[in-house]
């Protein structure tokens, strides 16, 4: 049980980590280019995919984490388990604090009507999102050193 544990903690920790890394290096420098109409349409666009799934992938990984900390044989092992899914904590604790704000007041506006004083809130957008790719790689690596130190 422990290794079908530990292979799913590694696809969901991977799907999470490679997920905000590719939208950080690849989505977001388009993103960060666009006029503030083709910004708001595209990021409505972009949200129907990310908004429902990212939660799920995140916690799964989370909770696996958890039960891999409780069952792992070693305390190293234990140990980068725990590391895991704290940093997955900040990933959720980011992303819901700070990211999710952003994203509903930027799909509440209409992209053919932009209010004249709208605050664009890329810079602070990218600056969390770089925080919660941050944490979420680290637990990739943390899952992968405790699953190459438990065997």
């Amino acid at each position: 049980m422990a290794h079908i544990l530990t292979a799913a903690v590694l696809v969901t920790s991977g799907l999470a980590a490679g997920v905000l890394f590719t939208h950080a290096i690849g989505v977001w420098p388009a993103m960060q280019a666009m006029t503030p109409e083709r910004y708001v349409a595209a990021h409505k666009l972009l949200g129907r995919a990310y908004d429902p799934m990212m939660p799920i992938i995140v916690g799964t990984s989370t909770v696996l984490d958890i039960s891999l900390a409780f069952i792992a044989e070693n305390s190293l092992s234990q140990n980068l388990f725990i590391a895991s899914a704290v940093c997955l904590v900040g990933v959720g604790a980011v992303s819901q604090t700070r990211n999710v704000p952003i994203n509903r007041r930027v799909k509440s506006l209409d992209p053919r009507a932009i209010p004249a004083d709208w605050k664009d809130p890329r810079s602070a957008w990218a600056k969390w999102n770089m925080v919660r790719t941050t944490f979420a790689v680290l637990a990739l690596v943390g899952n992968a050193a405790a699953a190459v130190s438990a065997f």
